[in-house]
Formats: C-alpha cells, sequence, structure tokens
C-alpha cells in the first residue's frame, strides 16, 4: 500500500503542486482522480476528507491517516515531517521562517485566486465578458511584475536553493505564461527572470516527471 493518498484533479494545477514534492522525498503515493463532471468533490464521502469540497487532499496512511487539505497546508506537512534534510525549507529563524510563508501565502491568495479567474472568464464561461476577461489579464500580468522584481535580483523567492515556495507557483505559471496574459505582453520580453525561473524549475526531474503525467492524462480525456 502507497504511504500516501493524494485526492486530485487531471486538469487541476493544484494538486500537481503536491505530487512535486511527493516525487522529489521519494514518498510514494496513490493519486486518486476526482471527476469533476459528476461532482465527485462534493460527495458526501470526499466531503469527509475536506469538508470544503475542493482539490487537493492529502491522507498519511503511515501516519494515522492523518488527512489535510489545501495545496500550501499539504506542502507545508510534507516539508515539516518527511523533509528531513531541510532541501525545501528555508532557516527556523522566525525571520527566515515568515519569509517563506509570505510566498506560499501570496500565491495562494495572489496567484491561484488571479489566474483562476482569468481562465475561467477567458476558456470556461458561457458568455465572454471583456471586462472580467481585461480584469484577471491585468491581474496575472501585475502578479508576474512582482515576481519579476524580486527574481530580478536572485535566483530562487527564498535563499539561495529550491522551497516549497518556488513549487507552489509552478502549476499555474506552466499555464498562464502562454495563456493568461493580455496577448499585448510577450511574457519573455516583459518577464525574462520569471520565465528563466520557471525553466529551471520545470527541469527538475521531479517536476517534470509530474508535468509529463499530467500532459499524458490531458490528452488521454480528450480521445
Amino acid at each position: 500500500m502507497a504511504q500516501f493518498t493524494l485526492y486530485s484533479h487531471v486538469p487541476g494545477p493544484n494538486g500537481w503542486t503536491v505530487a512535486f514534492l511527493l516525487k522529489a522525498l521519494g514518498l510514494t503515493y496513490e493519486t486518486k482522480f476526482l471527476d469533476f463532471g459528476a461532482n465527485e468533490q462534493k460527495s458526501e464521502a470526499f466531503l469527509k476528507i475536506n469538508p470544503n469540497g475542493r482539490i487537493p487532499a492529502l491522507v498519511d496512511h503511515q501516519n494515522n491517516d492523518f488527512t489535510v487539505f489545501e495545496s500550501k497546508a499539504c506542502l507545508v506537512y510534507l516539508q515539516l515531517k518527511y523533509d528531513t534534510e531541510n532541501r525545501f525549507s528555508t532557516g527556523s529563524t522566525a525571520e527566515q521562517q515568515a519569509e517563506l510563508a509570505q510566498w506560499l501565502y501570496f500565491q495562494a491568495s495572489g496567484q491561484g485566486p488571479y489566474f483562476g479567474q482569468a481562465t475561467h472568464f477567458k476558456f470556461i464561461a458561457p458568455e465572454k465578458v471583456p471586462y472580467a476577461i481585461n480584469r484577471y489579464e491585468q491581474e496575472t500580468a501585475r502578479v508576474f511584475s512582482v515576481l519579476e522584481r524580486v527574481l530580478s535580483t536572485r535566483e530562487y523567492l527564498v535563499g539561495d536553493e529550491v522551497t516549497i515556495a518556488d513549487l507552489s507557483f509552478v502549476s499555474w505559471d506552466h499555464f498562464a505564461l502562454t495563456k493568461l496574459l493580455p496577448e499585448d505582453i510577450d511574457a519573455e520580453e516583459k518577464f525574462p527572470s520569471v520565465v528563466a525561473w520557471h525553466k529551471k524549475l520545470t527541469s527538475l526531474p521531479y517536476v517534470a516527471e509530474a508535468l509529463k503525467e499530467r500532459e499524458e492524462l490531458v490528452a488521454a480525456q480528450k480521445k
């Protein structure tokens, strides 16, 4: 039996963020991809795991089936409990922990919601609302501008190595850099440091492996 069960969604970005760290730490897991069309994320069985009815959720079978939901909380749990070499965090001082936390919170409150709304209004909403599309395209550009300002002066968001802060941005950026910006913005020209950072992250073996799995599963669903 795998140590973890990861509840996720094939095209959705948030579950894959957790998969990156599970793979990086060599932890065994089984992914259960929920069918949103069948509303499985709102089933009574899943609501017992995540009362918010969203993915991801993670169950640790070797820790009395401890369950955690929200992708950033999953990352924090895995890092604190299983990253024994502290590869994906930073120092233990209050200042260092706050610096790490601020980027996790920025991803959860800034990148994820705005990129999600941009995706909805550009590609999913039955009615094209120009105001909404423009608003969230501009917010996408704003989020990238924040990252660009920081990454133009350093290689990673916190410290000198990849942390869970960096990994938390990958799956949304992978889509947004080519799909969510306003048409008059070229990502490589406007946000070169972000693009370079993203390429470094996606070249990491555990990230590349997860993204390849996602690509293959999405392609299979379209057949």
